[in-house]
Protein backbone atom coordinates (compact mmCIF):
# COMPACT_ATOMS: atom_id res chain seq x y z
CA UNK A 1 0.00 0.00 0.00
CA UNK A 2 3.35 2.20 0.79
CA UNK A 3 4.12 4.33 -1.72
CA UNK A 4 7.96 5.93 -1.43
CA UNK A 5 9.19 8.77 -3.17
CA UNK A 6 12.16 8.00 -1.36
CA UNK A 7 12.71 4.03 -0.66
CA UNK A 8 16.12 4.81 1.03
CA UNK A 9 14.77 7.31 3.20
CA UNK A 10 14.18 6.37 7.02
CA UNK A 11 10.52 6.03 8.39
CA UNK A 12 9.27 6.21 11.68
CA UNK A 13 7.57 2.07 12.73
CA UNK A 14 4.78 4.17 13.63
CA UNK A 15 4.13 4.60 10.18
CA UNK A 16 4.18 0.70 8.96
CA UNK A 17 1.75 -0.12 12.08
CA UNK A 18 -0.38 2.87 10.37
CA UNK A 19 -0.21 1.32 6.88
CA UNK A 20 -1.16 -1.91 8.75
CA UNK A 21 -4.29 -0.54 10.14
CA UNK A 22 -5.26 1.67 7.33
CA UNK A 23 -5.14 -1.97 5.21
CA UNK A 24 -7.39 -3.84 8.05
CA UNK A 25 -9.46 -0.92 9.34
CA UNK A 26 -13.40 -2.21 10.09
CA UNK A 27 -15.38 0.15 7.75
CA UNK A 28 -18.73 1.29 8.70
CA UNK A 29 -20.92 -0.95 6.27
CA UNK A 30 -22.03 2.04 4.29
CA UNK A 31 -18.48 2.73 3.23
CA UNK A 32 -16.82 1.17 0.22
CA UNK A 33 -12.88 2.14 0.39
CA UNK A 34 -9.95 1.02 -2.04
CA UNK A 35 -6.35 2.00 -1.94
CA UNK A 36 -5.57 4.51 -4.82
CA UNK A 37 -2.12 5.52 -5.74
CA UNK A 38 -0.70 8.26 -3.13
CA UNK A 39 1.68 11.70 -4.11
CA UNK A 40 5.18 11.20 -4.92
CA UNK A 41 6.23 14.78 -4.10
CA UNK A 42 4.72 15.92 -1.02
CA UNK A 43 6.53 13.68 1.53
CA UNK A 44 9.20 10.62 1.26
CA UNK A 45 6.76 7.90 1.83
CA UNK A 46 2.55 8.30 1.49
CA UNK A 47 -0.39 5.94 0.97
CA UNK A 48 -4.12 7.00 0.29
CA UNK A 49 -7.44 5.49 0.16
CA UNK A 50 -10.87 6.81 -1.52
CA UNK A 51 -14.19 5.64 -0.32
CA UNK A 52 -17.53 6.21 -1.73
CA UNK A 53 -20.58 6.12 0.86
CA UNK A 54 -24.17 4.14 0.09
CA UNK A 55 -27.45 5.00 1.97
CA UNK A 56 -30.00 2.87 0.85
CA UNK A 57 -28.69 1.85 -2.01
CA UNK A 58 -27.85 5.96 -3.16
CA UNK A 59 -24.76 7.71 -3.39
CA UNK A 60 -24.40 9.55 -0.43
CA UNK A 61 -21.00 11.07 -0.73
CA UNK A 62 -17.55 10.08 -1.24
CA UNK A 63 -13.69 10.95 -0.18
CA UNK A 64 -10.16 10.49 -0.15
CA UNK A 65 -7.58 10.31 2.54
CA UNK A 66 -4.16 10.34 2.15
CA UNK A 67 -1.49 9.45 5.01
CA UNK A 68 2.57 11.13 4.54
CA UNK A 69 5.23 11.13 6.61
CA UNK A 70 8.63 12.04 6.56
CA UNK A 71 10.77 10.99 9.28
CA UNK A 72 12.75 14.58 9.15
CA UNK A 73 10.09 16.56 10.18
CA UNK A 74 8.19 19.40 7.89
CA UNK A 75 8.15 22.87 9.21
CA UNK A 76 5.00 23.39 7.35
CA UNK A 77 3.34 20.48 9.17
CA UNK A 78 4.81 21.45 12.18
CA UNK A 79 5.61 17.25 13.33
CA UNK A 80 6.47 14.39 10.80
CA UNK A 81 3.24 12.51 10.22
CA UNK A 82 0.37 14.65 8.16
CA UNK A 83 -3.48 13.46 6.91
CA UNK A 84 -4.56 14.95 3.76
CA UNK A 85 -8.65 14.88 3.62
CA UNK A 86 -11.84 15.46 1.14
CA UNK A 87 -15.22 14.70 2.16
CA UNK A 88 -18.38 15.55 -0.64
CA UNK A 89 -21.53 15.00 -0.31
CA UNK A 90 -25.13 16.25 -1.44
CA UNK A 91 -27.27 18.29 1.14
CA UNK A 92 -30.45 19.71 1.51
CA UNK A 93 -30.60 23.09 -0.90
CA UNK A 94 -31.40 25.18 2.17
CA UNK A 95 -28.24 24.24 4.07
CA UNK A 96 -26.04 26.39 1.32
CA UNK A 97 -27.98 29.26 1.83
CA UNK A 98 -27.03 28.80 6.16
CA UNK A 99 -24.21 31.32 6.45
CA UNK A 100 -23.08 29.42 9.45
CA UNK A 101 -23.04 25.93 7.27
CA UNK A 102 -18.81 26.78 6.74
CA UNK A 103 -18.56 26.46 10.47
CA UNK A 104 -20.43 23.83 11.06
CA UNK A 105 -19.11 21.60 8.42
CA UNK A 106 -15.45 22.68 9.93
CA UNK A 107 -16.74 22.00 13.64
CA UNK A 108 -17.35 18.08 11.74
CA UNK A 109 -13.94 17.36 11.26
CA UNK A 110 -12.60 19.09 14.80
CA UNK A 111 -14.97 17.10 16.63
CA UNK A 112 -15.03 14.14 15.06
CA UNK A 113 -10.94 14.46 16.27
CA UNK A 114 -11.62 15.23 19.59
CA UNK A 115 -14.03 12.93 20.13
CA UNK A 116 -11.83 10.09 19.25
CA UNK A 117 -9.08 11.20 21.53
CA UNK A 118 -7.28 11.54 17.53
CA UNK A 119 -4.03 14.39 18.72
CA UNK A 120 -3.17 16.81 16.25
CA UNK A 121 -1.83 20.08 15.56
CA UNK A 122 -1.57 23.03 12.63
CA UNK A 123 -5.08 21.83 11.18
CA UNK A 124 -6.14 23.77 8.40
CA UNK A 125 -8.63 23.29 5.34
CA UNK A 126 -11.66 24.80 3.22
CA UNK A 127 -15.38 24.14 3.09
CA UNK A 128 -16.76 24.87 -0.28
CA UNK A 129 -20.97 25.13 -0.38
CA UNK A 130 -22.34 25.60 -3.94
CA UNK A 131 -25.96 24.79 -5.75
CA UNK A 132 -26.45 23.66 -9.36
CA UNK A 133 -29.51 24.46 -11.11
CA UNK A 134 -29.76 22.69 -14.76
CA UNK A 135 -31.08 24.39 -17.95
CA UNK A 136 -31.68 23.99 -21.73
CA UNK A 137 -31.50 20.12 -22.79
CA UNK A 138 -31.08 19.24 -18.70
CA UNK A 139 -34.08 21.58 -17.74
CA UNK A 140 -36.03 18.28 -16.36
CA UNK A 141 -32.92 17.72 -13.56
CA UNK A 142 -33.62 18.73 -10.30
CA UNK A 143 -31.88 21.17 -8.23
CA UNK A 144 -28.43 20.30 -6.59
CA UNK A 145 -26.45 21.31 -3.40
CA UNK A 146 -23.13 19.79 -2.37
CA UNK A 147 -20.75 20.49 0.53
CA UNK A 148 -17.37 19.55 0.39
CA UNK A 149 -14.63 19.83 2.79
CA UNK A 150 -10.70 19.96 2.08
CA UNK A 151 -9.01 19.40 5.09
CA UNK A 152 -5.13 18.50 6.48
CA UNK A 153 -3.88 18.20 9.88
CA UNK A 154 -0.54 17.04 11.71
CA UNK A 155 -1.16 13.97 13.74
CA UNK A 156 0.38 13.35 16.90
CA UNK A 157 1.46 9.64 17.04
CA UNK A 158 2.88 8.23 19.97
CA UNK A 159 1.25 4.59 20.30
CA UNK A 160 0.20 2.27 17.53
CA UNK A 161 -3.28 2.54 18.62
CA UNK A 162 -3.16 6.79 17.86
CA UNK A 163 -3.51 6.22 14.14
CA UNK A 164 -6.74 4.76 13.96
CA UNK A 165 -8.16 6.99 16.25
CA UNK A 166 -7.81 9.44 13.04
CA UNK A 167 -8.89 7.05 11.11
CA UNK A 168 -12.05 6.85 13.03
CA UNK A 169 -12.67 10.64 13.10
CA UNK A 170 -12.50 10.78 9.19
CA UNK A 171 -14.96 7.93 9.14
CA UNK A 172 -17.36 10.23 10.95
CA UNK A 173 -16.52 13.49 9.53
CA UNK A 174 -17.27 11.72 5.82
CA UNK A 175 -20.78 9.89 6.87
CA UNK A 176 -21.60 13.34 8.83
CA UNK A 177 -21.22 15.11 5.69
CA UNK A 178 -23.49 13.10 4.03
CA UNK A 179 -25.96 13.39 7.11
CA UNK A 180 -25.31 10.07 8.42
CA UNK A 181 -24.90 9.76 12.70
CA UNK A 182 -21.92 9.15 14.18
CA UNK A 183 -21.77 5.03 15.49
CA UNK A 184 -22.15 5.58 19.29
CA UNK A 185 -19.15 4.76 21.09
CA UNK A 186 -18.31 1.09 21.45
CA UNK A 187 -20.82 0.29 18.59
CA UNK A 188 -19.06 -1.56 15.87
CA UNK A 189 -20.03 -2.20 12.68
CA UNK A 190 -22.30 -5.63 12.48
CA UNK A 191 -20.89 -6.00 8.50
CA UNK A 192 -17.96 -7.99 8.20
CA UNK A 193 -14.65 -6.82 8.74
CA UNK A 194 -13.97 -5.25 5.00
CA UNK A 195 -10.16 -4.44 4.42
CA UNK A 196 -9.25 -1.86 1.49
CA UNK A 197 -9.24 -3.56 -1.76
Amino acid sequence: MVSSAHPTAPRDPLFDAALDDLEHFAWRPELEVEQIPSPQRIAPHSAAVAADLSVDGRDAGSGRLVLLHDSSGNPAWDGTFRCVSYARADVDLEMVTDPLLAEVAWSWLTEALTTHGAAYTAASGTVTAVSSRCFGAMDGEPDRAEVEVRASWTMLLETRDDFVRHLRAWQDLLCTTAGLPPLADGVIPLAPKRAVR
